[in-house]
């Protein structure tokens, strides 16, 4: 949520990181909930908004990824020892099939996995 809350301190690393990749940006229909969670709670409905927004103008693709549930599953069994999550496994596969890039500062679980898995961390 470091993109939405200013006050963050990673929000600038993630705005730059964001702000020089061309895309195209992608969110795992898997994570919807949380994310909206998390950004309400922590940015406000405002963001929220501006979030959902950016889903309508398919400035951002959702990801419905029916097919990723069996990686999914391969990845939360593999990494199970690592505890990675639906969430984190959705994002995983989803990076796999499209762009390999996440932007995230969650590099408990991404540190670990992309040492197995190409993926580039963002930022």
């Amino acid at each position: 949520m470091a993109l939405a809350d200013r006050k963050d301190r990673g929000h600038a690393a993630c705005r730059d990181a964001l702000g020089a990749d061309p895309g195209p940006y992608f969110v795992p229909a898997g994570i919807l909930a949380e994310i909206g969670y998390m950004l309400g709670r922590a940015a406000g409905s405002t963001a929220l908004d501006a979030f959902l927004l950016t889903i309508e103008r398919s400035e951002v693709t959702l990801d419905c990824g029916d097919e990723d549930i069996p990686r999914v599953r391969e990845l939360v069994s593999r990494y199970a020892s690592l505890r990675l999550g639906i969430a984190d496994a959705c994002v995983v596969a989803c990076a796999e099939r499209n762009s390999s890039r996440v932007l995230t500062l969650d590099r408990r679980h991404f540190d670990v996995v992309s040492r197995d898995i190409a993926l580039e961390l963002l930022p």
